[in-house]
């Protein structure tokens, strides 16, 4: 049958139909999944084209996925991280759901309170277990949609599940059915897409599920998730490691509007962000990720990342406050307790810092040489040095300048005699062993031994 597409406004084939394959044995697709190997990237040339959705939008794990992998959190937390989130995503909810627990008195207590402060964005959603009761609990709590975990590899169905593809698919059919009845839209996660039968179990599925979809009328969301994070971002790659021909699939094989299309990831191979941009590339409206990229394991995608995904792909922020990210960071460290690696992209101690001294001569005639962006600006934090062996001269007189927040006409050269003074003491300190770079605390000390008065710590 041929139809014109509301996507590409072009005729296109609409016979493409693909049955269940129920198997006496589970396929683990050992010529990649080889356990005792590293996984294969496979290749078979096709292309999908690139397509993206009219709007896109980034979604929240944090209470969810990233609690699981932290000691949890408490009810003031949770509103907090939920009341930056909001910040963060700005009027027009680029930042459009997060997803809670509502199992214990004390989920359903912050449910409550961030419920109460009645944020248009991002939308509260929840993730349950896969029972009736959950489903009326859901309904009770006002919420209008709710995660359901439909793990869809041979490794779950058989492997974890006990059941086959058949049984599993009638299992999960009458829980979706479940949440139907209830009259809550299921957001179905189909957890190690990256290890399934894509055609032979995927595809069915979710023409299953559409067609329940339609008699119910109300919509099903699927949530494409990359357990293990075994997706490719790679133009041709084959599947089922490839993102593109992941969500091109859902879409042209099994009717998934962009609208309700979802990518999930992990970074276990550190392709994380590109597996999500990719996504969005080729027609998931949606990428679910985590403050930090806090998560399962290595962690799922940083949502600060597809911020600037985000604004790199669309020429703007949409109204997003990027010097939310600091907050944010800010209150991880401070509040809750949690170490950022220093190293991290736009939240690390050190993403903006430099050390070497010829890193720090070019940050003083211009800070653009060394600097992603307008750090300052964006993130509210200015790009920095720190005082080590390798900072010489010019690392000194920025520190200082920047320390002190001298004015144009107030900043020292690398010629002035106290940055020199100030070089003489640094090099005598690793001249006698020491291994650590200096301190704030240090260097502003020993700079009030030399000029008493002259400057004061901003």
């Amino acid at each position: 049958m041929l139809e014109i597409s509301p996507k590409t406004n072009l005729l296109e084939q609409k016979s493409y139909k693909y049955s269940l394959q129920d198997v006496n044995e589970p396929n683990l697709i050992r010529e990649i999944y080889s356990y005792g190997t590293i996984p294969k990237v496979a290749f078979n040339h096709r292309r999908v084209p690139i397509s993206m959705p009219e709007e896109i939008w980034i979604t929240d794990t944090s209470l969810r996925d990233g609690q699981q992998s932290m000691a949890p959190y408490s009810v003031d937390q949770i509103v907090n991280i939920y009341k930056l989130l909001h910040k963060l995503g700005g009027p027009y909810g680029i930042i459009r759901q997060t997803e809670f627990f509502i199992y214990s008195k004390k989920d359903r207590e912050a449910l409550e309170k961030c419920m109460a402060l009645d944020y248009p964005f991002p939308e509260i959603t929840s993730w349950i277990r896969a029972s009736k009761e959950d489903f009326k609990l859901v309904k009770e709590l006002g919420i209008r949609e709710t995660g359901i975990l439909v793990s869809c590899s041979d490794y779950h169905i058989f492997k974890k599940m006990k059941m086959n593809r058949k049984q599993c698919m009638d299992y999960y059919l009458a829980t979706v059915k479940d949440a139907f009845d209830a009259g809550v839209i299921p957001r179905c996660h189909l957890e190690d897409i990256t290890r399934a039968d894509f055609y032979g179990f995927v595809v069915p599925f979710v023409n299953e599920l559409q067609a329940l979809s339609r008699e119910a009328g109300i919509p099903v969301k699927i949530r494409a998730c990359d357990t293990m994070g075994y997706g490719v971002p790679y133009t041709e790659a084959a599947m089922p490691r490839s993102v593109a021909g992941i969500v091109y699939g859902l879409q042209h094989y099994a009717d998934v509007p962009s609208a309700c299309l979802e990518w999930h990831g992990h970074n276990d191979f550190y392709k994380a962000v590109p597996n999500a941009s990719t996504a969005w590339l080729y027609g998931a409206c949606a990428v679910n990720c985590s403050l930090l990229g806090i998560g399962e394991r290595t962690g799922n995608v940083p949502l600060e990342a597809m911020v600037f995904e985000y604004a790199s792909l669309r020429g703007s922020l949409d109204g997003m406050d990027t010097t939310v990210i600091t907050q944010i960071a800010d209150y991880f460290k401070n509040e809750i307790g949690y170490e950022i690696p220093p190293m991290t992209p736009y939240v690390g101690s050190s993403f903006n810092m430099t050390r070497a001294g010829v890193h720090a001569d070019g940050l003083m005639k211009d800070e653009e040489i060394y600097t992603i962006f307008d750090t300052k600006k964006i993130l509210g934090r200015p790009a920095t040095v720190q005082i080590s062996k390798t900072s010489g001269l010019a690392g000194i007189a920025y520190w200082i300048n920047q320390t002190y927040g001298l004015s144009e006409e107030e900043k020292l050269d690398k010629r002035d005699a106290l940055v020199i003074a100030m070089k003489e003491w640094v090099d005598q300190q690793y001249e006698d062993g020491r291994q650590t770079p200096m301190t704030d605390k240090e260097l502003n000390e020993k700079l009030q031994s030399l000029a008493p008065g002259r400057y004061r710590h901003i």
